[in-house]
């Protein structure tokens, strides 16, 4: 319970007030003995230190021997170097018998001829392995030549294994490190630099601090408030929704123009992760700087939101409300992705993804009784109601980011020692952080990632047409059940029920498929293709269409009301399942980027969204709900065939995109020659040409639908 008060930001006003005398971590201890390895990593231990680590360090392992050992493809180390780093590593961890010690060259051949035996790479997979090679990374020229084997047995956090996972062969290893059983605590050797830099780490594969080791009591306390966090957020976009009416009629403005407040609240927390995504990687700040401080800007502006007294004042302050709501989107996903692994995560997720979807659904259900009772004000009172609570419990909340955790280590470590050679390896990259590359990557990769990819593009625009129709439903049901049926606002809201429910089937049914045909597949086959994940979409790409067609036409006096509602739950079913299989598939697409295909999603899905707000009303006015839901039913039959082009061609696809890595790395550098340029600009014509034209028939043929 200490440590879990001590990482929150309470603890840390706390250590501040009593200047570190309370919630000491264990290095400002006086009983703290500093691990072997960093008292002195160059291998000047006294005899008796020598042989206390021969004991507590047995022979190393083929890693610990290779230490950085070049992979297939990178430039090779001469092999007198690589017997200097075999006899450093004697030193350090004791005298080993150095005939049982291979030379890092036989190793490596060994472990190349045991893979060929294991498993025969098709021409198919060489040449998905040649197009995610990425270029190299520039950050840093130095080498680190230490042992790596306490990263395949440490718990490596989902954000750093992406980060890490340049290929697919890389995410293989990854999903496999997560897929072992647990080993025996051994302590794990720091990195050392060229310029001697010693790497700080976790002490050993078990280490307490780090996030993938918390209990399974903590990690669900912090899964809790992530969740909490997130409903709130989410739910205050969709509880305006019965005051629309209220405030058209306070301020004298039409029903689309009061219909803002909601479509300006949804555009903001989705431009927002473009902007608090790349601040919370940055390892001196962290994860828990952005929730605390833009979540109580939020709850602060819930004041004014509800006095305001003017129609864009009243706009302004929703439009900002949803901006600092946003780190919930933006980086909710990575904090599940520090506390559990690549195999556990996609359970993290759902019940993530089950507060998102489910926050809206249950908006207009709290607010519609007040609404109705009182006024419209009620509605933005109650998120102050919801929203404070929240924020006091996100004091406790631990921090989460394992380069933030190891920062601030070495930096006790240093004060600790003296020495200022230890450093830990989020430092160093933060040092050669160059503001216009994070500009690039927040700003500019997610969209030219979507241009250039018709499959990430295809993904982006059928998330974004999903949600699109689901927030369609905010201007569908007061049509359907107040209209048609005679529903008040506050039993208008309790239909948003079926929402949730559906939700919960999904996640039960999903949860299911992960534990007993995924998991047991990666154990014995390996990730697989990307498209594999896929699997489930192509089922659940159908119930969208017919849960739509089923709400279109049996809203209507004749047929009771609960059939309809049965149709949006089919539908949330198979939007839910879609979006998870869609979430999973991206980042092992192009791990590398994942971060940036988030964005680049997150961005599509709530612009379109917001624009729904805006268009559903005239829509099933103009068409009524029946021909104006089918109108949008259709657009979902036509996406069937790209889940199932996607799920069969998708290899193709992205061979298509072969230049990707390399436009990507141009970019981020800026340093196009004639040639990319001229690539890069005939692309780009080519996927803004495909779109604008697609654009422009979906207008047209909106257009005659409403004139006919």
């Amino acid at each position: 319970m200490s440590d879990l008060i001590r990482d929150a930001p309470i603890g840390q006003v706390v250590r501040w007030i009593t200047r570190n005398r309370v919630l000491q971590y264990p290095e400002e201890r006086q009983n703290f003995e500093i691990p072997v390895a960093y008292k002195d990593h160059n291998g000047s231990q006294t005899d008796s230190q020598q042989t206390a680590a021969s004991a507590e360090h047995p022979l190393p392992d083929v890693e610990t021997v290779l230490g950085s050992a070049p992979r297939s493809g990178s430039q090779s180390q001469p092999d007198s170097q690589r017997t200097v780093d075999i006899e450093k590593e004697s030193d350090r961890n004791g005298d080993y018998d150095l005939e049982k010690i291979k030379t890092a060259k036989d190793l490596e051949m060994e472990g190349q001829g045991q893979n060929d035996m294991e498993k025969v790479k098709t021409a198919k997979d060489e040449q998905d392995l040649e197009h995610m090679q990425p270029a190299k990374s520039t950050k840093t020229n130095r080498t680190a030549k230490s042992s790596k084997s306490a990263r395949t047995l440490d718990r490596v956090p989902t954000q750093t294994a992406l980060a890490q996972a340049h290929t697919r062969q890389d995410l293989e290893q990854q999903l496999s490190n997560a897929s072992m059983s647990k080993q025996p605590t051994q302590p794990i050797v720091p990195g050392k630099l060229d310029d001697g830099t010693i790497l700080v780490d976790w002490y050993d594969t078990d280490d307490p601090a780090n996030p993938q080791n918390w209990s399974l009591k903590k990690k669900l306390f912090s899964l809790l408030l992530l969740c909490l966090y997130t409903l709130g957020v989410y739910m205050g976009s969709a509880i305006y929704t019965p005051s629309i009416q209220g405030v058209s009629t306070r301020f004298g403005v039409s029903i689309t123009a009061a219909e803002l407040g909601l479509a300006l609240y949804v555009l903001a927390y989705g431009i927002g992760p473009m902007v608090w995504s790349p601040i919370s990687e940055i390892p001196v700040i962290g994860r828990n700087p952005p929730y605390i401080i833009t979540f109580a800007i939020f709850v602060i502006l819930c004041v004014p939101t509800a006095l305001v007294d003017n129609f864009a004042g009243l706009l302004v302050l929703r439009f900002l409300q949803g901006f600092f709501g946003s780190p919930c989107l933006a980086t909710g996903g990575a904090s599940m992705g520090d506390m559990f692994s690549l195999i556990k995560l996609p359970y993290a997720i759902c019940l993530w993804a089950l507060a998102a979807t489910c926050g809206p659904a249950l908006g207009p259900m709290i607010s519609g009784f007040s609404v109705a009772a009182e006024n419209w004000r009620w509605s933005l009172w109650e998120m102050l109601w919801l929203s404070g609570p929240v924020w006091v419990a996100f004091l406790f909340l631990p921090e989460t980011s394992g380069p933030n955790i190891l920062l601030w280590r070495a930096r006790r470590l240093r004060k600790l020692t003296g020495d200022s050679r230890l450093k830990s390896q989020s430092e160093i990259d933060q040092a050669n952080l160059n503001p216009r590359e994070v500009a690039i990557e927040a700003l500019w990769r997610p969209i030219l990632l979507m241009l250039l990819d018709p499959a990430i593009a295809f993904t982006a625009v059928y998330v974004a047409l999903l949600y699109g129709i689901y927030y369609s439903f905010f201007e569908a049901f007061p049509l359907v059940y107040v209209d048609i049926y005679g529903f008040n606002l506050g039993q208008m809201g309790l239909t948003f029920l079926s929402i949730t429910v559906a939700v919960v089937i999904s996640i039960a049914v999903y949860w299911s498929y992960i534990y007993w045909v995924v998991e047991p597949e990666i154990r014995a086959n390996g990730l697989g293709a990307p498209e594999r994940r896929l699997i489930p979409a192509l089922f659940a790409a159908w119930l969208c269409p017919v849960g739509l067609f089923i709400y279109a036409w049996t809203s209507r006096a004749s047929v009771h009301w609960i059939v309809s509602v049965i149709g949006v739950g089919i539908f949330t079913v198979g939007v839910f399942i879609l979006i998870q299989c869609i979430f999973l598939y991206l980042p092992f697409v192009y791990p590398q980027y994942a971060a940036s295909l988030f964005a680049g999603n997150d961005l599509a899905r709530s612009t379109l969204a917001a624009g729904a707000v805006l268009f559903s009303r005239p829509l099933y006015t103009n068409l009524g709900i029946g021909s104006g839901v089918s109108m949008l039913a259709a657009f979902t039959t036509a996406c069937i065939a790209g889940v199932y082009i996607l799920f069969y061609f998708g290899d193709r696809l992205r061979a298509r995109s072969s230049s990707l890595d390399q436009s990507l790395a141009a970019g981020r550098h800026w340093r196009l020659n004639a040639v990319q340029y001229e690539s890069a600009t005939a692309r780009l014509s080519l996927r803004l040409g495909f779109w604008s034209k697609v654009t422009i028939k979906i207008s047209a043929a909106s257009t005659g639908f409403a004139a006919s």
